[in-house]
């Protein structure tokens, strides 16, 4: 389900903004996931942690499960903040895909799904490309873009590498507790690197 109309402004940067309210709402959103995960986000707690009412939940979304996946929104828009300038090489972007990978591991929400919620973590970011991904994959596209124009990236549709990209990425990062103790983790980075590296090669 996407978010209700009205929640989310687009910016320049093609990223969400949120008004105090809906703020504080995503911020009791978080705790929620981060201490009792996904399935301990309702509305009756959400009202309670972040002194609104439920009326003024409501107003912004439909349910509990749409400000979750706000609350997930916003924290990939939180790490993508680190990334101010594109870069406009094949080595840049893959290093900033590597960088964004670790920085997604370590958050406290998204950390939380993928240790203790996996099939979580599934629903809301695999099932269906929704406002997250399309959000990486704007990001991806661009720097694409401008690698190809740089020529130190293949050329081809910059959306539809940036798709394949996410998919290599995402799945390396679901199973990276997985294969612990297959990989180390200098080993998993490299070899992820030489996968988004041999995609990207001209």
């Amino acid at each position: 389900m996407e978010e209700r109309q009205g929640v989310l402004e687009a910016v320049s940067d093609g990223g969400p903004e949120w008004d105090l309210t809906q703020s504080r709402i995503l911020d009791a959103a978080d705790a929620l996931i981060s201490r009792r995960g996904v399935h301990g986000v309702t509305i009756a707690e959400l009202a309670r942690r972040a002194g609104h009412s439920r009326p003024t939940i409501y107003r912004s979304w439909n349910d509990a499960d749409d400000v979750v996946r706000s609350a997930l929104l916003r924290r990939v828009s939180m790490i993508l903040a680190e990334f101010p300038a594109h870069t406009r090489t094949r080595q840049g972007l893959v290093d900033d895909v590597l960088r964004f990978s670790t920085l997604f591991r370590a958050d406290d929400v998204y950390g939380r799904l993928l240790a203790d919620e996996p099939e979580a973590f599934t629903r809301y970011t695999l099932q269906r490309v929704g406002s997250s991904q399309r959000l990486i994959l704007s990001w991806l596209a661009t720097a694409i873009a401008a690698a190809q124009e740089g020529g130190s990236a293949r050329q081809g549709d910059p959306g539809e590498i940036a798709v394949m990209l996410l998919l290599i990425a995402q799945s390396a990062v679901l199973s990276h507790g997985t294969v612990s103790e297959l990989l180390s983790e200098a080993s998993w980075e490299r070899e992820l690197r030489a996968a988004l590296d041999g995609l990207l090669r001209p």
